[in-house]
């Protein structure tokens, strides 16, 4: 009959707990602090510069709709290069940098999963066996003897304890390790933008090396052709010894440039080896020169830019981070529940230790509230607002960088445009002053000097020509990082992807 009762009290007690938990649970519900709502930020109704063709220029500001003339992942396509194709794919597999932005990544998953146990109760168990003598000499006042001998104590403890989410703190917590998931996977895209980016960069620099050495190449070819002209003349008795080092000057120096155009090509190889993870001893690229201006790049409406831009979306995850904390920093001024209960078995003999009589157990809750702190969690709340404010001032930074970012690369496409089709006009007109001059010179009409003069503005401009276009070709990657290389804020992993490691 006492082990029925036994067993019935035991059953009542468990009963409670359940019917307390799941009032506890209820409570959970009650999330103290401020309700998160993303923080506005200035964006302009239209670009001020005029964006490339293909967009539409001064449109209104509106929601971003689906269309065929935006940026894609791969957005390095756009340029029809087979050999950037190769090489940007390889940015994603074997550049250390990404690796490493990948490993970050992973890690704030972990810590999803970490701040997540706490929902849960703890259960530990530390299973012991000892055996211990006591003292023969002291006297047992309730037999009225004196004891001693040796024992076994058996014990299999379970222990159980249960921090109740009254206030929302550990769900808060769960939140801010999410958002901070979210964050580093928007930073990672970043990194992987930014190397991307920087690839091309150096991709197109290298072939716009390769045009003026192209250039070079010819232009030395020439003033061979110029040397040898002087030097007949200089037999013949027409010219003087003065035209001769004049025409070796002009084409010495312009072989010294050629030269040194080496050092240049060598070190942008070198980096796109290193951005795709290869020694530069691995990576050869073929020279070839810059064939055709950029493609034009799709801007959209500026509105778009704070969902297209992964370092926008990092800074606002950032701020939603900065909330919770605000939040978990008020959760101290309310009282924290616990839950906890140990049991098992005990007994002084191994056949004896998994009887029911040698059960035990006990379980209760404790209340814990900080009565006097000088200040501590009102300081803490404080320090909290603090950053959250920093993250604000940090998002609209960031939104008006991207801005300016674009902006300046409209621009740049825009001006650099116009200044090759000037730039163009004066290679030509150059030539003609050249052959003008040349003719001039073998007619006897006119000195060496002329020549020289024409020969140098020409080079000057043929130079700005090549270099105008390689800036083109930048500032158009430039304006594509600037809008984010096709990449929007949908593509953030959920909070449920973020939970199964994806």
């Amino acid at each position: 009959m006492n082990a029925n009762n036994a067993i019935i009290t035991a059953w009542v007690r468990n009963t409670s707990m359940v019917v307390i938990g799941s009032a506890l649970l209820v409570l959970n519900a009650c999330m103290v602090g401020p309700k998160y709502q993303r923080a506005s930020a200035p964006v302009p109704s239209a670009y001020k510069e005029i964006p490339p063709a293909g967009t539409q220029p001064g449109a209104e500001w509106k929601p971003a709709q689906p269309s065929d003339g935006t940026l894609r992942g791969k957005w390095w396509e756009i340029y029809g290069d087979p050999e950037l194709n190769a090489l940007e794919e390889q940015v994603n597999v074997s550049n250390q940098n990404l690796l490493a932005a990948e490993a970050q990544y992973r890690a704030a998953t972990d810590a999803v999963r970490i701040a997540r146990s706490a929902l849960f109760p703890t259960v530990a168990t530390a299973p012991s066996y000892a055996h211990s003598r006591t003292s023969g000499t002291l006297f047992n006042i309730r037999a009225g003897n004196l004891t001693g001998g040796a024992r076994n104590i058996y014990n299999l403890p379970v222990e159980i304890s249960y921090q109740a989410d009254v206030w929302g703190s550990i769900h808060r917590s769960v939140n801010a390790s999410v958002e901070s998931a979210q964050a580093s996977a928007a930073l990672l895209e970043n990194a992987r933008l930014i190397l991307q980016a920087t690839l091309a960069q150096d991709y197109f620099e290298l072939h716009g090396t390769d045009g003026e050495r192209e250039l070079l190449e010819a232009t030395v070819k020439s003033y061979q052709e110029y040397l040898k002209l002087t030097q007949d003349r200089f037999k013949s008795g027409v010219a003087s010894g003065a035209d001769v080092a004049q025409a070796e000057t002009q084409l010495r120096t312009a072989q010294a440039q050629l030269i040194d155009l080496g050092v240049a090509r060598a070190q942008f190889e070198h980096a796109i080896a290193i951005l795709i993870g290869k020694p530069p001893a691995a990576l050869s690229i073929p020279a070839r020169k810059i064939q055709s201006p950029p493609p034009s790049v799709p801007a959209g409406v500026p509105s778009v830019l704070l969902e297209r831009r992964p370092d926008i979306a990092a800074a606002e995850r950032q701020m939603a981070v900065a909330n919770e904390q605000i939040g978990i920093a008020k959760t101290a001024y309310y009282p924290a529940l616990t839950l906890s209960g140990d049991g098992g078995f005990q007994s002084g003999s191994f056949s004896n230790w998994f009887l029911w009589s040698s059960r035990f157990w006990s379980f209760g809750p404790q209340l814990a509230q900080t009565l006097f702190d000088a200040g501590r969690r009102r300081a803490q709340v404080a320090q909290a607002q603090a950053a959250y404010d920093a993250t604000v001032a940090n998002y609209r930074q960031t939104v008006l960088t991207g801005f300016q970012q674009v902006e300046d690369n409209l621009a740049a496409l825009r001006v650099l445009a116009d200044e090759a089709r000037a730039e163009e006009e004066a290679v030509q007109s150059a030539r003609r002053a050249l052959e003008i001059s040349t003719y001039q010179y073998k007619a006897g009409t006119a000195s060496y000097l002329q020549v020289l003069t024409s020969q140098t503005i020409a080079l000057q401009n043929e130079q700005a020509a090549v270099n105008v276009l390689t800036r083109r070709m930048v500032a158009s990657v430039l304006l594509i990082e600037a809008l984010g290389g096709g990449w929007d804020a949908s593509k953030l992993p959920s909070a449920t992807d973020i939970a199964a490691g994806r």
